[in-house]
């Protein structure tokens, strides 16, 4: 059945800092290429995320360069004032760590594989453009879908909002790829964060929890690789 297609797809080269819109991306085994590949380790060894520092979301990371199997392309970080860093950019690490207040180190894997503890529970996840209009409606303002972090977002044709949670256990075909559905993602408080100026709005996770239980979008994992590109339709299967 012939449920939507593709409207939007991002990635998160760093992961918690600011996504890139991309028209393509190859889709492997643990997730789209590229996605969260890159990051920052506290001494701890967990990730600094948005939610010890919520002005990650305001540097933009970029590939810049040729996608290849072997090696990731440089990835290019912009800053909210418009400072350009390369990722191993000294001036990068200390200015998250004057933000943060805490000693950091560079993370960086290996296209071939991306840990699940860089891209939390789910290889994808993907949101759909009624539940983000609905959210907006009950808000009475427009929500800016990154807060969400998805990697696809659909343009649903029966425009329900939250019917993508009666899709956990199916199959989607998006373009090449097909990937089943596990469950829905249950929020934290990174969403309340604005995406762009890092401004903490707390009515958004409120918002979610009480018109959905606080599940917003569905967690999927790759049965087969491929490419998926903008406007691609999907298709919802048995599992």
């Amino acid at each position: 059945m012939i449920i939507g297609n593709v409207k939007e797809i991002i990635r998160y080269p760093v992961k918690s800092f600011h996504g890139e819109k991309i028209n393509q991306v190859n889709v492997l085994g643990h997730g789209l290429y590229g996605d969260r590949s890159h990051g920052f380790k506290t001494g701890d060894g967990k990730y600094l995320t948005q939610t010890q520092l919520p002005e990650m979301t305001t540097f933009k990371a970029r590939f810049k360069g040729d996608e290849k199997p072997e090696n990731y392309p440089p990835v290019e970080v912009i800053s909210a004032e418009g400072t350009v860093f390369a990722f191993e950019d000294t001036a990068l690490l200390e200015r998250l760590e004057k933000l943060s207040k805490k000693r950091l180190t560079r993370i960086k894997h290996h296209p071939a594989y991306t840990p699940f503890g860089a891209i939390e529970v789910e290889n994808i996840l993907l949101v759909t453009d009624a539940s983000i209009k609905y959210i907006s409606h009950v808000l009475d303002n427009e929500v800016n879908h990154l807060r969400f972090r998805p990697n696809i977002v659909i343009d649903l044709y029966n425009k329900k909002p939250f019917s993508e949670q009666t899709w956990a256990g199916k199959r989607l075909k998006i373009g090449d790829v097909e990937v089943v559905i596990k469950k829905g993602c249950e929020r934290c408080s990174i969403i309340n964060i604005d995406p762009s100026s890092g401004i903490i709005d707390r009515t958004v996770l409120k918002t979610v929890f009480k018109e959905n239980h606080n599940i917003f979008g569905v967690y999927a994992a790759v049965l087969k690789e491929g490419s998926v590109k903008t406007g691609d339709m999907i298709t919802l299967h048995d599992g």
